[in-house]
């Protein structure tokens, strides 16, 4: 899809890109620098992750991070975007029960974010209708839930075997009907995330979870080559093209033509 320079991206948007097979490029982004690159280079999506709490604040884990600091960085990203969408973390905790995801999700839209995002299912497909009904925009995520980290035991593959992997189509199927917008699936196999994006109604975000989803999202500092341990599904973009505007188009043009992720890149 070319994108129309006189207006922005919307959600309806990114669900006629599924219909029509179109792959959709997500990045990270934590200021309106990077945020005003990305946003030049047709990415679709701008994720302001609680991954800056890794990256940039320096923690070994999310968990650290505030809904105070998710709205300042929300608001630096939103400066920076003119045509993608800005879509933000709920950091942990902060959607623990209806008032508090309300609450969270409210000042992240105030600072400029167009849906907010959540992980995890059961509790939290009544969390996700509760904002749903509220008009505000939710994308969830399943899989790797990085929120979860000590009850999962690290960042590792998840739904590898029948049960898990029912499960989690189950709960994709009832994030849908609760209202969510969009759906991210982190480090799950590629045959699942296959068949999850095709029964789903609402576009699927890949990272770690192969070529099969509606598009790919990767954390900025990852694909910039800038982190200390890249992750196997990464690539630097940065070593291939010498200036971080041109890695982010490069980036952008792999996904859109499934060149990225490649076989070599599954989790």
């Amino acid at each position: 899809m070319m994108r129309d320079a006189t207006r922005p991206l919307t959600l309806p948007d990114l669900a006629a890109m599924k219909r029509r097979g179109e792959k959709i490029a997500c990045l990270t982004a934590y200021d309106a620098s990077f945020a005003r690159l990305i946003d030049e280079s047709g990415v679709h999506i701008v994720l302001v992750g609680d991954s800056l709490g890794m990256v940039i604040q320096g923690h070994t884990t999310t968990l650290p991070v505030s809904v105070d600091d998710m709205v300042y960085h929300t608001a630096c990203v939103a400066r920076g975007t003119r045509q993608a969408i800005v879509l933000a973390d709920l950091p942990f905790m902060s959607y623990a029960t209806p008032k508090d995801a309300a609450h969270s999700a409210a000042r992240l839209i105030q600072a400029g974010a167009h849906a907010v995002k959540l992980e995890g299912a059961g509790p939290q497909v009544q969390i996700v209708r509760f904002l749903a009904d509220r008009n505000i925009a939710v994308c969830a995520h399943l899989g790797l839930l990085p929120q979860s980290v000590h009850r999962l035991g690290g960042y590792k593959m998840q739904a590898r075997d029948e049960e898990t992997a029912r499960r989690l189509v189950a709960d994709a199927a009832a994030l849908v009907d609760a209202g969510a917008s969009l759906l991210v699936l982190e480090c799950v196999p590629a045959e699942l995330a296959r068949e999850v994006t095709e029964e789903i109604s609402i576009p699927t975000i890949g990272i770690g979870a192969g070529a099969y989803s509606d598009g790919q999202v990767l954390v900025l500092y990852d694909m910039l080559g800038l982190t200390a341990k890249q992750p196997r599904f990464c690539k630097d973009f940065l070593a291939e093209t010498g200036s971080p505007s041109a890695a982010i188009r490069r980036y952008v043009d792999e996904v859109r033509t499934g060149r990225f992720p490649g076989l070599e890149h599954q989790a």
